[in-house]
Protein backbone atom coordinates (compact mmCIF):
# COMPACT_ATOMS: atom_id res chain seq x y z
CA UNK A 1 0.00 0.00 0.00
CA UNK A 2 1.45 3.37 -0.63
CA UNK A 3 0.56 5.53 2.03
CA UNK A 4 -1.91 5.26 5.21
CA UNK A 5 -4.71 7.97 3.11
CA UNK A 6 -5.04 5.19 0.30
CA UNK A 7 -5.69 2.81 2.42
CA UNK A 8 -8.17 3.91 5.25
CA UNK A 9 -10.14 6.32 2.91
CA UNK A 10 -9.90 4.37 -0.32
CA UNK A 11 -9.59 0.78 0.19
CA UNK A 12 -11.18 -0.22 3.35
CA UNK A 13 -14.62 1.60 2.52
CA UNK A 14 -14.36 -0.32 -0.96
CA UNK A 15 -14.06 -3.51 0.93
CA UNK A 16 -16.56 -2.92 3.26
CA UNK A 17 -18.88 -2.12 0.71
CA UNK A 18 -18.37 -5.82 -1.28
CA UNK A 19 -18.95 -7.31 1.82
CA UNK A 20 -22.30 -5.25 1.94
CA UNK A 21 -23.33 -6.72 -1.42
CA UNK A 22 -22.39 -9.96 -0.50
CA UNK A 23 -18.70 -10.53 -1.38
CA UNK A 24 -16.91 -12.56 0.86
CA UNK A 25 -13.59 -10.74 1.41
CA UNK A 26 -10.00 -11.12 2.93
CA UNK A 27 -6.78 -9.47 3.25
CA UNK A 28 -4.37 -11.54 1.51
CA UNK A 29 -0.62 -9.32 2.26
CA UNK A 30 0.52 -12.48 4.06
CA UNK A 31 -1.37 -15.64 2.05
CA UNK A 32 0.32 -18.50 2.78
CA UNK A 33 1.37 -20.81 -0.47
CA UNK A 34 2.12 -24.27 -0.89
CA UNK A 35 0.08 -27.03 1.55
CA UNK A 36 -2.63 -25.65 3.41
CA UNK A 37 -1.90 -22.42 1.81
CA UNK A 38 -4.31 -19.47 2.60
CA UNK A 39 -5.99 -19.46 -0.73
CA UNK A 40 -5.22 -22.92 -2.01
CA UNK A 41 -2.61 -21.83 -4.85
CA UNK A 42 0.48 -23.73 -5.15
CA UNK A 43 2.30 -20.41 -6.14
CA UNK A 44 1.84 -16.94 -6.31
CA UNK A 45 2.06 -17.02 -10.04
CA UNK A 46 -1.66 -19.16 -10.29
CA UNK A 47 -4.36 -16.69 -10.37
CA UNK A 48 -7.06 -19.36 -10.46
CA UNK A 49 -8.33 -20.18 -6.52
CA UNK A 50 -8.77 -24.06 -7.61
CA UNK A 51 -11.11 -25.00 -4.39
CA UNK A 52 -13.50 -22.29 -5.08
CA UNK A 53 -13.36 -23.52 -8.87
CA UNK A 54 -13.65 -27.15 -7.96
CA UNK A 55 -16.53 -26.48 -4.98
CA UNK A 56 -17.98 -24.32 -7.76
CA UNK A 57 -18.13 -26.74 -10.67
CA UNK A 58 -19.67 -29.68 -8.27
CA UNK A 59 -22.23 -27.48 -6.96
CA UNK A 60 -23.32 -26.13 -10.73
CA UNK A 61 -22.78 -29.41 -12.44
CA UNK A 62 -24.30 -32.15 -9.47
CA UNK A 63 -24.69 -35.00 -11.68
CA UNK A 64 -21.01 -35.37 -13.59
CA UNK A 65 -18.60 -37.25 -11.88
CA UNK A 66 -15.06 -35.75 -10.55
CA UNK A 67 -13.05 -36.57 -13.99
CA UNK A 68 -15.29 -34.57 -15.95
CA UNK A 69 -14.99 -31.44 -13.34
CA UNK A 70 -10.91 -32.08 -12.92
CA UNK A 71 -10.62 -31.62 -16.97
CA UNK A 72 -13.01 -28.46 -17.21
CA UNK A 73 -10.45 -27.00 -14.53
CA UNK A 74 -7.27 -27.97 -16.43
CA UNK A 75 -8.69 -26.28 -19.18
CA UNK A 76 -9.79 -23.17 -17.13
CA UNK A 77 -6.69 -22.99 -16.14
CA UNK A 78 -4.14 -24.02 -19.35
CA UNK A 79 -1.15 -21.70 -19.65
CA UNK A 80 -2.66 -19.30 -22.79
CA UNK A 81 1.28 -17.35 -22.92
CA UNK A 82 1.98 -18.19 -26.04
CA UNK A 83 -1.63 -16.43 -27.18
CA UNK A 84 -2.21 -12.27 -27.74
CA UNK A 85 -4.29 -11.23 -24.44
CA UNK A 86 -7.17 -10.33 -25.78
CA UNK A 87 -7.12 -13.45 -27.99
CA UNK A 88 -6.67 -15.04 -24.10
CA UNK A 89 -9.35 -13.21 -22.74
CA UNK A 90 -11.57 -13.97 -25.66
CA UNK A 91 -11.16 -17.63 -25.43
CA UNK A 92 -11.83 -17.71 -21.32
CA UNK A 93 -14.52 -15.11 -21.82
CA UNK A 94 -16.73 -18.06 -24.83
CA UNK A 95 -15.63 -20.77 -21.27
CA UNK A 96 -17.51 -18.90 -18.78
CA UNK A 97 -20.48 -17.76 -21.01
CA UNK A 98 -21.13 -21.08 -22.36
CA UNK A 99 -19.63 -23.55 -20.55
CA UNK A 100 -16.33 -25.90 -21.15
CA UNK A 101 -16.99 -29.06 -23.12
CA UNK A 102 -14.94 -32.04 -21.89
CA UNK A 103 -14.67 -35.23 -23.31
CA UNK A 104 -14.35 -38.73 -20.59
CA UNK A 105 -15.07 -42.65 -20.76
CA UNK A 106 -19.04 -43.19 -18.94
CA UNK A 107 -19.15 -46.05 -17.12
CA UNK A 108 -19.46 -48.30 -19.44
CA UNK A 109 -16.49 -47.07 -20.97
CA UNK A 110 -18.08 -45.06 -23.36
CA UNK A 111 -17.00 -41.75 -24.88
CA UNK A 112 -19.00 -39.35 -23.17
CA UNK A 113 -19.11 -35.74 -23.85
CA UNK A 114 -20.65 -33.05 -21.69
CA UNK A 115 -20.49 -29.51 -21.12
CA UNK A 116 -19.56 -28.16 -17.90
CA UNK A 117 -21.09 -24.60 -16.51
CA UNK A 118 -19.10 -22.58 -15.33
CA UNK A 119 -21.00 -19.64 -13.63
CA UNK A 120 -24.89 -19.66 -13.35
CA UNK A 121 -25.78 -16.75 -14.80
CA UNK A 122 -29.94 -16.93 -14.10
CA UNK A 123 -29.01 -17.17 -10.27
CA UNK A 124 -26.24 -14.79 -9.20
CA UNK A 125 -26.66 -16.49 -5.35
CA UNK A 126 -25.76 -19.44 -6.85
CA UNK A 127 -22.03 -18.66 -7.28
CA UNK A 128 -19.24 -18.03 -4.78
CA UNK A 129 -18.05 -14.06 -4.58
CA UNK A 130 -14.61 -13.54 -3.25
CA UNK A 131 -12.31 -10.08 -2.39
CA UNK A 132 -8.82 -10.68 -2.30
CA UNK A 133 -7.20 -7.69 -0.90
CA UNK A 134 -3.67 -7.03 -1.63
CA UNK A 135 -3.13 -10.03 -3.53
CA UNK A 136 0.58 -11.45 -4.82
CA UNK A 137 0.89 -11.99 -8.57
CA UNK A 138 4.07 -13.64 -9.96
CA UNK A 139 5.37 -13.05 -13.35
CA UNK A 140 7.76 -14.56 -15.67
CA UNK A 141 10.17 -11.59 -14.00
CA UNK A 142 8.37 -9.62 -11.63
CA UNK A 143 6.20 -10.00 -8.54
CA UNK A 144 3.23 -7.47 -8.19
CA UNK A 145 0.57 -6.91 -5.85
CA UNK A 146 -3.15 -6.06 -6.53
CA UNK A 147 -5.09 -3.44 -4.38
CA UNK A 148 -8.63 -5.84 -5.09
CA UNK A 149 -9.31 -8.73 -7.15
CA UNK A 150 -12.74 -9.86 -7.27
CA UNK A 151 -13.22 -13.57 -7.81
CA UNK A 152 -16.31 -15.53 -8.99
CA UNK A 153 -16.27 -19.03 -8.39
CA UNK A 154 -12.16 -18.76 -8.42
CA UNK A 155 -11.84 -16.73 -10.91
CA UNK A 156 -10.59 -13.35 -11.60
CA UNK A 157 -13.01 -11.31 -13.47
CA UNK A 158 -12.49 -7.49 -11.30
CA UNK A 159 -9.21 -5.99 -11.13
CA UNK A 160 -9.64 -2.45 -9.07
CA UNK A 161 -6.41 -0.47 -9.17
CA UNK A 162 -6.84 2.25 -6.55
CA UNK A 163 -5.09 5.59 -5.83
CA UNK A 164 -4.80 8.10 -3.12
CA UNK A 165 -7.44 10.28 -2.95
CA UNK A 166 -4.99 13.41 -3.84
CA UNK A 167 -3.58 11.73 -6.55
CA UNK A 168 -4.14 11.97 -10.74
CA UNK A 169 -6.54 8.73 -11.51
CA UNK A 170 -4.88 8.88 -14.42
CA UNK A 171 -1.89 7.78 -13.25
CA UNK A 172 -2.99 4.21 -12.43
CA UNK A 173 -3.49 3.91 -15.52
CA UNK A 174 -0.36 5.14 -17.01
CA UNK A 175 1.79 4.04 -14.39
CA UNK A 176 -0.14 0.91 -12.74
CA UNK A 177 -2.39 -0.71 -14.80
CA UNK A 178 0.00 -1.23 -18.02
CA UNK A 179 3.09 -2.37 -15.66
CA UNK A 180 0.03 -4.98 -14.41
CA UNK A 181 -1.04 -5.42 -17.98
CA UNK A 182 2.87 -6.31 -18.98
CA UNK A 183 4.18 -7.62 -15.60
CA UNK A 184 1.38 -10.16 -14.47
CA UNK A 185 -0.50 -10.59 -17.76
CA UNK A 186 -2.07 -14.19 -16.69
CA UNK A 187 -4.72 -12.15 -14.30
CA UNK A 188 -6.02 -10.40 -17.32
CA UNK A 189 -6.62 -13.70 -19.11
CA UNK A 190 -10.34 -13.96 -17.31
CA UNK A 191 -10.37 -10.56 -16.85
CA UNK A 192 -14.27 -9.07 -16.87
CA UNK A 193 -13.78 -5.33 -16.07
CA UNK A 194 -11.09 -3.47 -14.99
CA UNK A 195 -11.84 -0.23 -12.41
CA UNK A 196 -9.61 2.59 -11.47
CA UNK A 197 -10.48 5.05 -8.94
CA UNK A 198 -8.98 7.29 -6.36
CA UNK A 199 -12.41 7.63 -3.73
CA UNK A 200 -13.49 10.77 -5.08
CA UNK A 201 -13.54 9.77 -9.37
CA UNK A 202 -13.82 5.78 -10.89
CA UNK A 203 -13.80 4.86 -14.03
CA UNK A 204 -14.26 1.40 -15.79
CA UNK A 205 -13.06 -0.05 -18.82
CA UNK A 206 -11.89 -3.45 -20.48
CA UNK A 207 -8.65 -5.34 -20.60
CA UNK A 208 -8.10 -3.45 -23.93
CA UNK A 209 -9.37 -0.27 -23.70
CA UNK A 210 -7.08 2.86 -23.83
CA UNK A 211 -7.40 5.38 -21.16
CA UNK A 212 -9.34 7.59 -23.45
CA UNK A 213 -11.83 4.99 -23.44
CA UNK A 214 -12.12 4.17 -19.52
CA UNK A 215 -15.89 5.90 -18.33
CA UNK A 216 -17.67 7.15 -15.18
CA UNK A 217 -20.49 4.61 -14.19
CA UNK A 218 -23.00 7.66 -12.40
CA UNK A 219 -25.94 5.54 -12.30
CA UNK A 220 -27.31 2.09 -10.34
CA UNK A 221 -30.51 1.31 -11.59
CA UNK A 222 -32.00 4.03 -13.46
CA UNK A 223 -31.55 6.59 -16.29
CA UNK A 224 -33.62 9.15 -13.42
CA UNK A 225 -31.32 8.85 -11.12
CA UNK A 226 -29.17 11.94 -10.27
CA UNK A 227 -25.57 11.14 -11.53
CA UNK A 228 -23.10 10.98 -8.88
CA UNK A 229 -19.50 10.28 -9.47
CA UNK A 230 -17.74 8.25 -6.58
CA UNK A 231 -16.57 4.88 -6.25
CA UNK A 232 -19.45 3.76 -4.15
CA UNK A 233 -21.59 4.13 -7.20
CA UNK A 234 -18.97 2.67 -9.16
CA UNK A 235 -18.91 -0.32 -7.21
CA UNK A 236 -22.69 -0.62 -6.47
CA UNK A 237 -23.69 0.34 -10.08
CA UNK A 238 -20.73 -2.85 -11.14
CA UNK A 239 -20.04 -5.63 -8.67
CA UNK A 240 -23.14 -5.88 -7.22
CA UNK A 241 -23.66 -9.75 -8.16
CA UNK A 242 -26.76 -9.34 -10.08
CA UNK A 243 -24.87 -6.11 -11.97
CA UNK A 244 -21.57 -7.48 -12.80
CA UNK A 245 -23.31 -11.32 -13.95
CA UNK A 246 -25.42 -9.01 -16.17
CA UNK A 247 -22.40 -6.80 -17.74
CA UNK A 248 -20.29 -9.86 -18.31
CA UNK A 249 -23.04 -12.07 -19.88
CA UNK A 250 -24.98 -9.67 -21.96
CA UNK A 251 -22.77 -6.21 -22.09
CA UNK A 252 -19.30 -7.75 -23.23
CA UNK A 253 -18.52 -7.88 -26.90
CA UNK A 254 -14.97 -8.77 -28.83
CA UNK A 255 -14.74 -6.54 -32.09
CA UNK A 256 -12.21 -7.72 -35.06
CA UNK A 257 -10.42 -4.53 -35.45
CA UNK A 258 -7.21 -3.40 -37.87
CA UNK A 259 -5.26 -3.45 -35.00
CA UNK A 260 -6.26 -6.89 -33.08
CA UNK A 261 -9.24 -8.00 -30.89
CA UNK A 262 -10.92 -4.94 -29.04
CA UNK A 263 -12.84 -5.78 -26.08
CA UNK A 264 -16.25 -3.58 -25.42
CA UNK A 265 -17.69 -3.37 -22.28
CA UNK A 266 -21.17 -1.09 -22.25
CA UNK A 267 -21.11 2.43 -20.96
CA UNK A 268 -23.20 2.95 -17.98
CA UNK A 269 -26.32 4.67 -20.51
CA UNK A 270 -25.96 1.62 -23.17
CA UNK A 271 -26.54 -1.06 -20.17
CA UNK A 272 -29.61 1.03 -18.50
CA UNK A 273 -30.63 1.64 -22.10
CA UNK A 274 -30.29 -1.53 -23.54
CA UNK A 275 -31.99 -3.06 -20.19
CA UNK A 276 -35.21 -0.68 -20.86
CA UNK A 277 -35.54 -1.51 -24.05
CA UNK A 278 -35.39 -5.26 -22.75
CA UNK A 279 -37.90 -4.71 -20.08
CA UNK A 280 -40.53 -3.15 -22.90
CA UNK A 281 -40.04 -6.38 -25.45
CA UNK A 282 -40.95 -8.67 -22.12
CA UNK A 283 -44.05 -6.32 -21.63
CA UNK A 284 -45.13 -6.82 -25.51
CA UNK A 285 -48.99 -7.59 -24.71
CA UNK A 286 -49.15 -4.47 -22.62
CA UNK A 287 -47.31 -2.01 -25.21
CA UNK A 288 -48.79 -3.86 -28.61
CA UNK A 289 -45.22 -4.17 -29.78
CA UNK A 290 -44.39 -0.98 -29.16
CA UNK A 291 -41.70 -1.06 -27.74
CA UNK A 292 -39.96 2.54 -28.14
CA UNK A 293 -37.79 5.17 -29.18
CA UNK A 294 -34.45 4.67 -28.23
CA UNK A 295 -32.81 8.45 -28.50
CA UNK A 296 -29.08 8.20 -27.50
CA UNK A 297 -26.99 11.43 -29.34
CA UNK A 298 -24.70 10.52 -31.94
CA UNK A 299 -21.20 9.22 -30.71
CA UNK A 300 -22.26 7.34 -27.82
CA UNK A 301 -22.21 3.75 -29.15
CA UNK A 302 -25.62 3.64 -30.76
CA UNK A 303 -25.14 0.65 -33.54
CA UNK A 304 -23.34 -1.48 -30.72
CA UNK A 305 -26.17 -0.81 -28.59
CA UNK A 306 -28.54 -2.15 -31.05
CA UNK A 307 -26.02 -5.47 -30.90
CA UNK A 308 -26.01 -5.71 -26.56
CA UNK A 309 -29.63 -5.35 -26.83
CA UNK A 310 -30.24 -8.07 -29.78
CA UNK A 311 -27.98 -10.36 -28.34
CA UNK A 312 -29.32 -10.25 -24.74
CA UNK A 313 -32.93 -11.21 -26.22
CA UNK A 314 -31.26 -14.09 -28.05
CA UNK A 315 -29.50 -15.08 -24.81
CA UNK A 316 -32.09 -13.98 -22.13
CA UNK A 317 -35.41 -14.25 -23.33
CA UNK A 318 -37.67 -17.43 -24.83
CA UNK A 319 -38.12 -17.30 -28.16
CA UNK A 320 -36.71 -17.91 -31.80
CA UNK A 321 -36.51 -14.05 -32.62
CA UNK A 322 -35.49 -12.46 -35.70
CA UNK A 323 -34.02 -8.96 -35.90
CA UNK A 324 -34.93 -7.03 -39.29
CA UNK A 325 -32.65 -4.00 -39.12
CA UNK A 326 -33.43 -1.05 -41.02
CA UNK A 327 -31.82 2.03 -42.31
CA UNK A 328 -32.38 4.41 -45.24
CA UNK A 329 -28.88 4.87 -46.51
CA UNK A 330 -26.78 2.30 -47.90
CA UNK A 331 -23.62 3.69 -46.24
CA UNK A 332 -25.56 3.32 -42.29
CA UNK A 333 -26.88 -0.17 -43.86
CA UNK A 334 -23.16 -1.13 -44.45
CA UNK A 335 -21.28 0.33 -41.18
CA UNK A 336 -24.37 -1.39 -38.80
CA UNK A 337 -23.67 -4.84 -40.69
CA UNK A 338 -20.15 -4.40 -39.79
CA UNK A 339 -20.95 -4.01 -36.76
CA UNK A 340 -22.88 -6.87 -36.18
CA UNK A 341 -20.68 -9.05 -37.70
CA UNK A 342 -17.41 -8.03 -36.65
CA UNK A 343 -18.41 -8.62 -33.20
CA UNK A 344 -19.46 -12.09 -34.30
CA UNK A 345 -23.30 -11.34 -33.62
CA UNK A 346 -23.97 -12.50 -37.07
CA UNK A 347 -22.21 -15.27 -38.85
CA UNK A 348 -24.95 -16.04 -41.16
CA UNK A 349 -24.01 -14.98 -45.00
CA UNK A 350 -26.11 -12.84 -47.26
CA UNK A 351 -28.88 -11.36 -44.96
CA UNK A 352 -27.76 -8.20 -45.71
CA UNK A 353 -31.06 -8.08 -48.50
CA UNK A 354 -29.80 -6.77 -52.26
CA UNK A 355 -33.02 -6.20 -53.94
CA UNK A 356 -36.98 -6.24 -52.80
CA UNK A 357 -36.86 -9.60 -54.17
CA UNK A 358 -34.33 -10.81 -51.98
CA UNK A 359 -35.89 -9.13 -49.00
CA UNK A 360 -39.22 -10.93 -49.58
CA UNK A 361 -37.12 -13.87 -49.41
CA UNK A 362 -35.04 -13.22 -46.47
CA UNK A 363 -37.81 -12.95 -44.69
CA UNK A 364 -39.87 -15.69 -45.36
CA UNK A 365 -36.97 -17.97 -44.16
CA UNK A 366 -35.55 -18.10 -40.89
CA UNK A 367 -32.94 -16.09 -39.50
CA UNK A 368 -31.44 -14.34 -36.74
CA UNK A 369 -30.67 -11.31 -38.65
CA UNK A 370 -31.80 -9.19 -41.92
CA UNK A 371 -30.46 -6.15 -43.17
CA UNK A 372 -31.85 -4.01 -45.67
CA UNK A 373 -32.80 -0.45 -46.81
CA UNK A 374 -36.49 0.43 -46.14
CA UNK A 375 -36.37 1.49 -49.91
CA UNK A 376 -36.78 -2.04 -50.53
CA UNK A 377 -40.22 -2.14 -49.50
CA UNK A 378 -41.34 -0.83 -52.77
CA UNK A 379 -44.18 -2.09 -55.00
CA UNK A 380 -45.30 -0.57 -58.59
CA UNK A 381 -47.61 1.86 -58.61
CA UNK A 382 -51.10 0.38 -57.21
CA UNK A 383 -49.93 -2.56 -55.88
CA UNK A 384 -50.25 -3.24 -52.00
CA UNK A 385 -47.09 -5.34 -50.28
CA UNK A 386 -47.82 -9.03 -48.84
CA UNK A 387 -47.88 -10.13 -45.82
CA UNK A 388 -44.69 -12.49 -45.90
CA UNK A 389 -44.91 -13.36 -42.09
CA UNK A 390 -47.27 -13.09 -39.05
CA UNK A 391 -44.59 -14.13 -36.47
CA UNK A 392 -45.00 -12.55 -32.84
CA UNK A 393 -41.29 -12.94 -32.83
CA UNK A 394 -39.83 -10.66 -35.29
CA UNK A 395 -38.39 -7.30 -34.02
CA UNK A 396 -38.18 -4.32 -36.11
CA UNK A 397 -35.24 -2.28 -35.52
CA UNK A 398 -35.42 1.30 -37.24
CA UNK A 399 -31.56 3.60 -37.50
CA UNK A 400 -33.32 7.44 -37.28
CA UNK A 401 -36.91 6.35 -38.03
CA UNK A 402 -38.03 9.92 -38.43
CA UNK A 403 -35.99 10.52 -41.57
CA UNK A 404 -38.19 8.03 -43.77
CA UNK A 405 -40.18 5.72 -42.07
CA UNK A 406 -43.91 7.27 -42.61
CA UNK A 407 -44.18 7.35 -46.58
CA UNK A 408 -45.57 4.22 -48.79
CA UNK A 409 -42.53 2.72 -47.98
CA UNK A 410 -43.05 2.19 -44.06
CA UNK A 411 -46.79 1.13 -44.86
CA UNK A 412 -45.41 -1.70 -47.01
CA UNK A 413 -43.02 -2.66 -44.26
CA UNK A 414 -45.54 -3.10 -41.37
CA UNK A 415 -48.12 -5.02 -44.05
CA UNK A 416 -45.07 -7.58 -44.51
CA UNK A 417 -45.12 -7.92 -40.64
CA UNK A 418 -48.35 -7.17 -39.12
CA UNK A 419 -47.16 -8.74 -35.68
CA UNK A 420 -44.06 -8.14 -35.50
CA UNK A 421 -42.42 -5.60 -32.93
CA UNK A 422 -40.75 -1.92 -33.03
CA UNK A 423 -38.47 -0.08 -31.93
CA UNK A 424 -36.75 2.44 -33.16
CA UNK A 425 -33.21 4.25 -32.79
CA UNK A 426 -31.76 7.35 -33.47
CA UNK A 427 -29.45 9.86 -32.54
CA UNK A 428 -31.44 13.19 -32.46
CA UNK A 429 -34.64 13.86 -30.59
CA UNK A 430 -38.18 13.86 -32.04
CA UNK A 431 -39.16 17.75 -33.46
CA UNK A 432 -42.64 19.02 -33.77
CA UNK A 433 -44.07 16.78 -36.65
CA UNK A 434 -42.51 13.90 -36.37
CA UNK A 435 -45.20 12.62 -33.52
CA UNK A 436 -46.12 9.85 -35.69
CA UNK A 437 -42.90 8.33 -34.55
CA UNK A 438 -44.21 7.60 -31.01
CA UNK A 439 -47.82 6.29 -32.51
CA UNK A 440 -45.96 3.52 -34.17
CA UNK A 441 -42.75 3.35 -31.96
CA UNK A 442 -44.42 4.34 -28.48
CA UNK A 443 -42.60 6.92 -26.50
CA UNK A 444 -38.99 6.98 -25.62
CA UNK A 445 -37.67 4.17 -24.06
CA UNK A 446 -34.12 5.65 -23.11
CA UNK A 447 -33.19 9.22 -23.31
CA UNK A 448 -28.91 9.73 -23.50
CA UNK A 449 -28.97 13.83 -25.10
CA UNK A 450 -26.12 15.45 -26.41
CA UNK A 451 -25.53 17.61 -22.72
CA UNK A 452 -25.36 14.23 -20.82
CA UNK A 453 -22.85 12.70 -23.45
CA UNK A 454 -20.54 16.02 -23.30
CA UNK A 455 -20.56 15.78 -19.25
CA UNK A 456 -19.35 11.93 -19.39
CA UNK A 457 -16.91 13.33 -21.78
CA UNK A 458 -18.47 11.08 -24.95
CA UNK A 459 -18.94 13.58 -27.29
CA UNK A 460 -16.69 17.04 -27.77
CA UNK A 461 -18.85 20.10 -26.94
CA UNK A 462 -20.25 22.60 -29.84
CA UNK A 463 -19.80 26.17 -29.32
CA UNK A 464 -21.41 28.75 -31.67
CA UNK A 465 -20.09 31.86 -32.40
CA UNK A 466 -22.52 34.87 -33.36
CA UNK A 467 -21.13 37.15 -35.77
CA UNK A 468 -21.80 38.52 -39.34
CA UNK A 469 -20.05 37.27 -42.12
CA UNK A 470 -16.88 38.84 -43.64
CA UNK A 471 -18.80 39.70 -46.94
CA UNK A 472 -17.19 41.86 -50.13
CA UNK A 473 -18.75 43.88 -52.68
CA UNK A 474 -17.27 43.22 -55.93
CA UNK A 475 -20.08 45.71 -58.23
CA UNK A 476 -19.76 49.67 -57.08
CA UNK A 477 -22.24 50.37 -59.81
CA UNK A 478 -24.53 47.51 -57.92
CA UNK A 479 -27.27 50.17 -56.90
CA UNK A 480 -27.82 51.83 -60.53
CA UNK A 481 -27.61 48.41 -62.05
CA UNK A 482 -30.65 47.08 -59.62
CA UNK A 483 -32.57 50.21 -60.48
CA UNK A 484 -32.19 49.82 -64.48
CA UNK A 485 -33.58 45.66 -63.92
CA UNK A 486 -36.15 47.58 -61.76
CA UNK A 487 -37.25 50.07 -64.40
CA UNK A 488 -36.99 47.21 -67.27
CA UNK A 489 -39.61 44.89 -65.90
CA UNK A 490 -42.03 47.94 -65.78
CA UNK A 491 -43.56 46.83 -62.43
CA UNK A 492 -46.62 48.34 -60.96
CA UNK A 493 -46.76 49.91 -57.62
CA UNK A 494 -47.93 46.92 -55.77
CA UNK A 495 -45.07 44.49 -57.48
CA UNK A 496 -42.87 47.12 -56.54
CA UNK A 497 -43.67 47.08 -52.85
CA UNK A 498 -43.25 43.28 -52.88
CA UNK A 499 -40.04 43.30 -54.30
CA UNK A 500 -38.61 46.34 -51.59
CA UNK A 501 -40.07 44.04 -48.70
CA UNK A 502 -38.48 41.20 -49.95
CA UNK A 503 -35.05 42.57 -51.05
CA UNK A 504 -34.99 44.49 -47.66
CA UNK A 505 -33.99 41.18 -46.24
CA UNK A 506 -31.12 40.47 -48.21
CA UNK A 507 -29.73 44.08 -49.06
CA UNK A 508 -28.01 44.69 -45.92
CA UNK A 509 -25.76 41.87 -46.45
CA UNK A 510 -25.36 42.39 -50.31
CA UNK A 511 -23.80 45.76 -49.63
CA UNK A 512 -21.94 44.97 -46.94
CA UNK A 513 -18.27 46.08 -47.74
Amino acid sequence: MNDYSEDSLVEQPAIELFRKLGWETANCFYEKVGSNGTLGRDATSEVVLVPRLRSALVHLNPDLPSEAIELAIEELKRDRSVMSPSNANREVYHLLKNGVKVTFRGKENEETVENIQVIDWNEPSNNDFFLASQFWVTGEMYKRRADLVGFVNGLPLIFIELKASHKRMEHAYRDNLRDYKNAIPQIFWYNGLIILSNGSQSKIGSMTAEWEHFAEWKKINSEGEEGIVSLDTMIRGTCDPVHLLDIVENFTLFSEASGGIVKLVAKNHQYLGVNNATEALKQIENNSGRLGVFWHTQGSGKSFSMVFFSQKVLRKIPGNFTFLIVTDRLDLDNQIYKNFAGTGAVTEEEVQAENGDHLKELLREDHRYIFTLIQKFHTKKGETYPMLSDRKDIIVITDEAHRSQYDTLALNMRNALPKAAFIAFTGTPLIFGEEKTKEVFGDYVSIYNFKQSVDDGATVALYYENRIPELQLTNKELNEDLQQVIDEAELDPDQENKLEREFAREYHLITKG
